[in-house]
């Protein structure tokens, strides 16, 4: 299970309600009398609220929200909430004037036949997930008539994991207007007793937040309530925007006078484990470190920074050493070395010498790095009480030396022989996340993307604080010989200070007396056994506050443990294994009406007085995307775009400046606009003409009708056409079509549908495109519905990048000069140097439709003759490719 520091309860963006498909004329279509304060558009949120019980650390959780529609026009209305990624949704329902469309939860194939049904009918709405750090974003939108009022509700249930010594629920709050009754309740029953209980906000001042907020615990119980007045939400006296808009986290931890904990309810178990006091086990730490060319900069020094940091908390009992790996692979000392004084100072002056250099070879640096740890543990160099860890940094996947992820997984696993665990941690988005994730399943760590942001260096140090501190090794909790049936996972190699361990379970026979349960580990000094035994009467007795718990917690607990830890297995599994695997899992999601990867929620929703079908997936671990790309321009970075009839356009801020040109082909041809040999992304399109075929081939007018976009390394292929949007994963085929609004994510990949607009394409962080659809009108008797294609961050292409577009994503230069009047006097030529070639430009404009896509905005750019010639590299007709992938 991930040791997620964000041990969510609550969902985020509590009930952002969107309002979309604005009036031309707002104003003229609002109803006369008043509106209330701080609707937007004629749609008021009345209530937001929030509920959500604890019981056990398993979370209970449902949001409401409430709005009427004052306009006297019907309007489209989006329900967004952001929940934990650890969460599973377990309803939703929507309920318009006093009539309730559920959600149902289906098998994810069953329910994906029914949406790509709807799609055929051209019946879909949008229904997104979508996920970024620590949260997954769950919108269904409606239309709402005038005078109607909608009521959206959702469900979900996760377990909180503990996290440095306490349990955390995180809120991002954002209603996005002035909300009449807005309030979040939390109520947490905990039968140890609650020993800390806290919530603090971002958005908003102490001073405020006191008479918003009220909180308080008393023995097993506590209570946290938020909920600011009108005037409170205000950003300022007088406004009426809210400024309810940030984080709202509540922290809080149980009483342990006893190690471990066991309750039982209805004939299931759950066992609570978290022992505190106990001297720290000495570890030998390996540090795997990517130095590879894709490194260079604010990574590496982030990474150095890091490192620095952790050097200053590794303990004296320890040992330690460092592997740099590129092309080949170096160590800092040939062998562990304890971190004495002396030697923690020189491996400072070690890692402050740290540079980047050439390839990838992750496969013998982990080899290395395994040997070393095997070495000292068979030659009694480290202590006999002692525990072996391996932690690897990456920010790609390998090209040198072995570079076949199964064949890395299978040396690695060889050579690990389950002795001890190792842990990933993926540097940006351009790697194989689920290769790194795989990897350190089956050697019992984990793997965690870090971020490419300002805080990496934080995000790497927090890493390293979680298994900073081991307490026991080889734990393993046992219970009464065939007492017990369906137990989660019960052995595991550590317990490190500050988290806890659950297993649970349902028992053989329910009219027993009495159930024991014990916990064995070794410690730093000596084997321990912590042993716990429950009266079951006086369990009974003990868990009646009713009004706190939800009756079957303990069995949902036990079904949610269950389904994540299947779910883990099945990724390492084959063959019959993962389909037994796969079964049981889907068993229980649908059983207890859990979304997750292998079940979805479809929501069927009026529209138009037609059903609409949306469908709700679980996604796996993906990059954070933007969520509007025509507001997504990377500062100071070139823009390149192809439009029009087919108009290229090179913008350059630098110069503030743009340089444009056509390409005359016939239709059909196909035009290589990008292509990386690196990272192995190519972009083609493929011409289309006008309906009626012109006389005049010199004023012909022309079009890019299809694109295709195709990364090898992914075996991912993307075809666009004016009518639909074709996604190949391997053999693996989804159509969607421009009615959508949807997200699709992968690891280092999304793709983001705007409804009849836009599409956007971003590989990683540093690659991003955008599609406009053009959509002439149907009686148009010349042309066609079209396509635009820009490339709005070209970062993360390789200097080797080629292609009409391509070539220029590295840096040149032009100067311009002997500017004069042209035969048009509106438009002046002049004189470029560029390329070494000296050209006849001529000044004019191209349109660019990135944020408009009905009128554009005008680009003033310097226009190159002759289909380029003298800009691009050689003549046109070499970048003419046979088809489009």
């Amino acid at each position: 299970m991930a040791l997620a520091r964000w041990l969510c309860l609550i969902l985020a963006l509590l009930s952002g309600l969107a309002v979309s498909g604005f009036p031309r004329n707002p104003s003229r279509l609002l109803r006369k009398r008043s509106l209330p304060e701080g609707a937007v558009d004629g749609i008021e949120v009345y209530s937001t609220k929030v509920n959500c019980k604890v019981t056990s650390r398993f979370a209970h959780n449902v949001v409401t929200t409430r709005a009427v529609n004052h306009a006297n026009t019907a309007k489209e209305v989006s329900f967004d909430v952001e929940l934990p990624k650890t969460a599973f949704i377990t309803n939703f329902t929507l309920t318009i004037d006093g009539v309730t469309y559920p959600g149902n939860v289906k098998e994810k194939e069953v329910a994906k036949k029914q949406y790509e049904k709807a799609v055929s009918q051209g019946k879909t709405a949008g229904l997104v997930k979508a996920s970024g750090r620590k949260l997954e974003k769950f919108t269904v939108s409606v239309n709402v008539a005038a005078g109607s009022k909608v009521t959206f509700e959702l469900t979900y249930e996760e377990l909180l994991k503990r996290h440095k010594g306490k349990y955390e629920m995180y809120l991002k709050v954002q209603p996005k207007q002035l909300v009449k009754h807005f309030e979040i309740t939390v109520d947490i029953f905990e039968p140890q007793g609650i020993s800390t209980l806290d919530a603090e906000a971002s958005f908003i001042t102490n001073d405020l937040l006191g008479s918003a907020l009220t909180k308080s615990f008393s023995g097993k119980k506590g209570h946290v309530s938020f909920k600011p007045s009108l005037d409170q939400q205000r950003s300022c006296p007088t406004c009426t925007d809210s400024l309810l808009k940030g984080d709202f986290i509540i922290t809080y931890d149980v009483n342990r006078e006893s190690p471990a904990n066991v309750q039982i309810v209805n004939g299931y178990f759950v066992h609570f484990f978290a022992p505190q006091g106990l001297p720290v086990v000495p570890k030998s730490v390996v540090f795997v470190i990517d130095v590879s060319g894709s490194m260079y900069g604010r990574k590496m020094e982030q990474t150095k920074d890091a490192l620095l940091k952790i050097l200053e908390d590794v303990k004296q009992d320890d040992y330690l050493n460092f592997i740099l790996f590129s092309g080949d692979v170096t160590t800092w000392k040939d062998s562990l070395v304890p971190a004495t004084p002396e030697n923690i100072q020189e491996a400072r002056k070690f890692v402050m010498d740290i540079h980047d250099r050439g390839m990838t070879n992750i496969n013998d640096a982990l080899l290395r790095g395994i040997s070393m740890l095997n070495k000292a543990r068979e030659e009694h160099t480290v202590p006999e009480r002692s525990t072996s860890i391996i932690i690897m940094l990456t920010d790609g996947d390998a090209n040198v030396g072995e570079s076949r992820p199964e064949k890395i997984q299978e040396n690695v696993r060889n050579a690990i022989g389950g002795k001890f665990p190792l842990y990933n941690l993926g540097f940006g988005n351009n790697l194989n996340y689920n290769f790194l994730e795989n990897m350190a399943l089956e050697n019992h760590g984990l793997a965690r993307r870090i971020y490419e942001d300002s805080d990496a260096s934080l995000q790497l140090q927090g890493f390293y604080e979680e298994v900073a501190n081991p307490l026991l090794t080889g734990v393993e909790a046992e219970y009464p010989q065939n007492a017990i049936l369906d137990l989660t996972q019960n052995s595991y190699q550590h317990f490190y200070d500050g988290s806890e361990i659950v297993v649970a379970g349902r028992l053989a026979d329910e009219d027993m007396n009495s159930f024991k349960a014990a916990v064995k580990g070794h410690g730093a000094i000596n084997d321990l056994t912590f042993t716990e035994e429950v009266d079951m009467k006086e369990m009974e007795k003990a868990l009646q506050e009713q009004d706190y718990i939800f009756g079957d917690y303990i069995e949902r607990l036990w079904a949610y443990l269950t389904i994540e830890q299947l779910l883990e297995k099945r990724k390492n599994a084959w063959g019959e294994e993962k389909e037994n695997l796969t079964a049981q899992a889907l068993e229980l999601s649908l059983k207890y009406h859990f979304v997750t990867p292998l079940t979805s929620m479809v929501v069927t929703k009026p529209e138009d007085n037609e059903n609409q079908t949306a469908i709700a997936n679980k996604p796996g671990e993906v990059i954070p995307s933007m969520a509007y790309l025509s507001e997504y321009v990377p500062p100071l970075l070139c823009v390149f775009s192809v439009d029009g009839d087919p108009h290229f356009i090179i913008q350059i801020p630098e110069k503030d400046d743009a340089i444009c040109f056509n390409i005359d082909e016939d239709p059909g041809t196909v035009l290589r606009l990008i292509q990386d040999p690196v990272t192995g992304l190519t972009v083609n399109g493929q011409i289309i003409g006008e309906k009626r075929g012109s006389s005049d081939s010199q004023n012909r007018r022309t079009y890019f009708g299809k694109l295709g976009i195709a990364s090898a390394q992914m075996d991912f292929r993307i075809e666009v056409t004016p009518e639909n949007i074709i996604l190949w994963n391997g053999d693996s085929l989804s159509t969607f079509s421009w009615l959508d609004t949807v997200m699709v994510t992968q690891d280092g990949l999304s793709v983001m549908i705007n409804r009849k607009k836009s599409m956007v394409v971003s590989f990683g962080d540093g690659v991003a495109f955008v599609v406009v659809l053009h959509q002439v009108w149907k009686k148009e008797p010349a042309h066609h519905d079209f396509l635009g294609f820009y490339v709005v961050d070209s970062r993360g292409m390789s200097a080797q990048t080629h292609g009409l577009l391509g070539q220029f994503f590295h840096p040149f230069d032009f100067q311009v000069s002997d500017v004069h009047p042209g035969s048009d006097p509106t438009k002046p030529d002049a004189t470029m140097v560029v390329k070494n070639h000296q050209l006849t430009v001529t000044r004019g404009s191209q349109k660019d439709y990135r944020k408009d896509i009905s009128v554009g905005r005008n680009v003033a750019c310097w226009f190159v003759h002759n289909n380029g010639q003298g800009l691009i590299d050689g003549i046109h007709r070499d970048y003419i490719v046979p088809s489009l992938f």
